[in-house]
């Protein structure tokens, strides 16, 4: 990764460049550990240039978390036109691997449970959350209505399992990360497929 204090990079260019790097330490050590002297030693840059861009450390995490969180809520809405319960899914996994690819930080700072609570970090982090949670959702609600199960409880519970698949999943991506979002896409097809074909046998 290039360092942001590069002279001659252009504003635009150097903030993101602090965001990349912002994120990488926020989303290894958590809201509540990581430290703006590694973000400032690691950019190459003064902390007055980081208050300068960013104004405060707060606002420097609030711009990761922003970034991070319209990237990926777009990406998922975007999966959300595949028509069918099971296509849908897969489409949901597979947007979700492409906007991480090579950010899986990404995830963490949206899900970070460092981030204190109340306060105005845990607040934009949950914007995000309660986004993707509510296409997740109308996800489950999708399939059980196809069973004809229209229970809260069954909902509820069916939806904590889907939050489960997704983040464990994406936790293991973060160990293996050799492999694709293509690969990790036809990895959850073979064991969906795997899983449909058990149960009906």
């Amino acid at each position: 990764m290039s360092r942001a204090g590069t002279k001659g990079v252009p504003r635009e260019q150097r903030e993101q460049q602090l965001l990349d790097i912002a994120t990488l330490e926020f989303g290894n050590r958590g809201y509540g550990n990581a430290s703006l002297a590694e973000i400032v030693s690691a950019a190459g840059v003064s902390k007055p240039l980081i208050y300068a861009y960013f104004g405060s450390r707060d606002e420097l995490h609030a711009a990761c978390v922003h970034r991070a969180g319209t990237s990926l809520v777009a990406a998922v809405a975007d999966a959300q036109a595949v028509h069918g319960a099971d296509g849908k899914a897969l489409a949901t996994l597979a947007a979700i691997f492409h906007a991480l690819d090579g950010r899986i930080q990404n995830w963490r700072i949206i899900y970070d449970h460092t981030l204190p609570r109340p306060s105005p970090a845990h607040d934009t982090a949950r914007h995000y959350q309660d986004a993707l949670n509510a296409m997740g959702s109308a996800g489950v609600a999708e399939i059980l209505a196809g069973a004809g199960n229209h229970s809260p409880e069954d909902h509820s519970l069916l939806l904590t399992l889907w939050f489960s698949i997704v983040s464990t999943t994406v936790s293991w991506w973060a160990d293996h990360p050799e492999s694709t979002p293509d690969d990790m896409t036809a990895r959850c097809l073979r064991l969906f497929t795997a899983l449909r074909r058990s149960r009906t046998s």
